[in-house]
């Protein structure tokens, strides 16, 4: 019953890997920010129309896709000669939890499981958010892939990772809402794996394929 449902064995899981964007923080500011914010400040950079803007932009962005250039300030800031830093500190008060996250990472404290965030976002990133949410504050332990030299999406990641935390990949939950980095993590041998449906609180829910789903981490509790 439990590999197909929201269910979990709570007492068969000591560590739970949760990723930040789309799983915790709610993924439509990162939506927002990079196919809207960026191409209108791109656009008046340059003395473009938006949609002309995000018609130059987008072929970039896909071709980054998977790597660890796509999540990397740094990479973005030379590609188009813009300070993403400073941008995004600029707008960072529209970071918000996704409903029922926080409340969640409560839940599993008072529960005693051991709470890491495994996200594929910058180290600066990460820094801006939690100034906003205090993310790191309800956490056991915060990484970034970054650090690591891989995504999570990669498998070279993974041995890398559990050596750092001296993983027991059997007794570890993961919750993302990217399918890629759930495969990657499955194919390791990460024991129970969920993924998000609702990962922008603004659109509609997505398949998750093979994996159970559910809408909002709150569902797991």
């Amino acid at each position: 019953m439990y590999p197909n449902s929201a269910m979990l064995p709570w007492d068969s899981i000591d560590t739970v890997l949760l990723d930040m964007d789309g799983t915790l923080l709610d993924l439509r500011f990162d939506n927002w920010f990079w196919q809207e914010h960026i191409p209108a400040v791109w656009a008046r950079e340059r003395g473009l129309t938006s949609a002309a803007a995000l018609a130059e932009l987008m072929p970039r962005f896909e071709a980054a896709r998977g790597r660890l250039d796509w999540y990397c300030v740094d990479y973005w800031s030379r590609e188009l000669t813009l300070d993403i830093r400073a941008i995004k500190r600029g707008v960072r008060a529209q970071v918000a939890w996704i409903p029922g996250a926080e409340q969640f990472l409560l839940r599993l404290c008072r529960l005693g499981k051991r709470r890491l965030l495994l996200t594929n976002a910058h180290p600066e990133t990460l820094a801006i958010k939690d100034q906003e949410v205090d993310l790191v504050g309800h956490l056991d332990a915060a990484y970034s892939t970054h650090r690591f030299g891989a995504p999570k999406e990669d498998p070279a990641l993974w041995p890398r990772f559990a050596a750092a935390e001296r993983l027991e990949p059997a007794r570890t939950l993961i919750i993302d809402d990217s399918l890629p980095a759930l495969a990657a993590a499955r194919d390791f041998g990460i024991g129970w794996l969920r993924a998000i449906r609702r990962p922008d609180s603004g659109r509609p829910a997505r398949d998750t394929g093979g994996f159970p789903g559910v809408d909002s981490i709150a569902d797991l509790l």
